[in-house]
């Protein structure tokens, strides 16, 4: 285990898998320890990331907040079965959990050197 550990901590992800939400007022502090404790933890347990972050947007016009939620990949292959197997199932859970109060769009990203 520390021997994989140690070859994914020295390959550079090239890939992002890019979540940008907007968060009403009223649920904000809810959804953000709920995607910090619970949410995030459970995309990664796909093993589809390497790593993973939350920034937050700032000088947006939309009203609540808004966030930049960032998971890194090493193939494309690895966002092609996180989609096929995980992504519909954490999604519904999110949309149930906070219904209307959030607006998000997806992208991929790739670095570039």
């Amino acid at each position: 285990m520390l021997a994989n550990t140690h070859f994914i901590s020295n390959f550079r992800p090239v890939f992002i898998y890019n979540v940008t939400i907007n968060v009403s007022d009223d649920v904000h502090q809810e959804w953000l320890k709920w995607m910090k404790e619970t949410h995030m933890p459970d995309v990664m347990r796909s093993g589809c990331f390497v790593d993973n972050q939350i920034l937050k947007v700032l000088y947006v016009e939309d009203e609540g907040h808004t966030y930049s939620i960032q998971y890194r990949f090493l193939e494309i292959s690895d966002i092609e079965r996180y989609q096929k197997e995980y992504a519909q199932a954490l999604q519904t859970e999110t949309a149930k959990r906070f219904k209307d109060k959030f607006a998000a769009f997806r992208t991929i990203l790739q670095q570039v050197d």
